[in-house]
């Protein structure tokens, strides 16, 4: 009966050893658990970190992006805008031009209708001639 009992001893004290193991074996699981997860934290926290950088470094290029096609945009009509100021100068002057020749035209053909008017604006012009 002595063995009996000290068989069963020992077998309650092998089991409480093996709890004992199973407890510490938890134990470092569980620790071995919460430093995984405190990585995993940190490297989500990384990974959202440079996710932000990179996406304020997208808006930021693609801000000035837009910035200097504008600027080209402006600059490129400015440039029409001056192209097309001098076409219509050139033509304003084309047509004041014309307009005078026509006036002056019409004013000597009315005023050179006869022959004594004629006559005094050759001599006019050959007087100033000699004078010069």
């Amino acid at each position: 009966m002595l063995a009996a009992l000290e068989e069963r001893e020992s077998t309650i004290d092998n089991a409480l050893k093996a709890a004992e193991q199973a407890r510490n074996e938890m134990a470092n699981l569980k620790a071995e658990n919460e430093k995984l997860l405190a990585e995993a934290r940190l490297e989500r926290d990384t990974i959202l970190k440079k996710a932000h950088d990179a996406s304020a470094k997208m808006i930021e290029e693609a801000k000035e992006e837009a910035g200097k096609q504008g600027a080209q945009m402006i600059e490129n009509a400015k440039a029409v805008i001056e192209t097309e100021k001098k076409a219509a100068l050139a033509e304003v002057k084309t047509q004041v031009a014309t307009l005078t020749l026509e006036v002056t035209e019409k004013l000597l053909r009315k005023n050179l209708s006869d022959e004594k008017a004629q006559k005094d604006l050759v001599d006019g012009f050959v007087n100033e001639l000699k004078l010069n």
